[in-house]
């Protein structure tokens, strides 16, 4: 049972456990981890605008003043899952996420999937890419 909108932090572990439930792990550890830091990190620096340096292929010219829609004081990520999109070099992080957009409006339970390739570099170590977003 998913906690009723509004119950802030305290309901975020009802939704992780929801996700978890929801969609079962099917990639490395290792892989499931580095999705979800970067995930979180992107989510983070196309909502409010913190990091977008970090994903220059992402924001190109990120820094010409592109003003964030949510406060990054008032965001937050509130649960997410990494798992594979169908095939084994494809990703897609789940997220549920708080925020307080530029108006002052807060809302949670917002939801965002972010897409990754895994890419293989000539050394033949791989990393995973994020995808633009449609």
């Amino acid at each position: 049972m998913l906690p009723p909108r509004g119950e802030g932090a305290a309901g975020d572990w009802a939704i992780q456990q929801a996700l978890e439930t929801a969609w079962p792990t099917d990639l490395s550890a290792s892989d499931e981890r580095w999705l979800l830091a970067a995930g979180r990190a992107l989510l983070r620096a196309d909502a409010a605008g913190v990091g977008r340096g970090q994903w220059p292929e992402v924001f190109p010219g990120s820094g010409r003043g592109l003003a964030p829609a949510f406060s990054a004081a008032r965001f937050r990520v509130q649960a997410a899952i990494a798992r594979r999109d169908g095939r084994p070099d494809r990703a897609v992080v789940h997220l549920v996420w708080a925020g307080t957009d530029r108006g002052g409006t807060y809302s949670d339970g917002r939801i965002t999937d972010l897409y990754f390739t895994r890419t293989a570099s000539t050394k033949g170590a791989s990393s995973w890419v994020p995808q633009p977003r449609t």
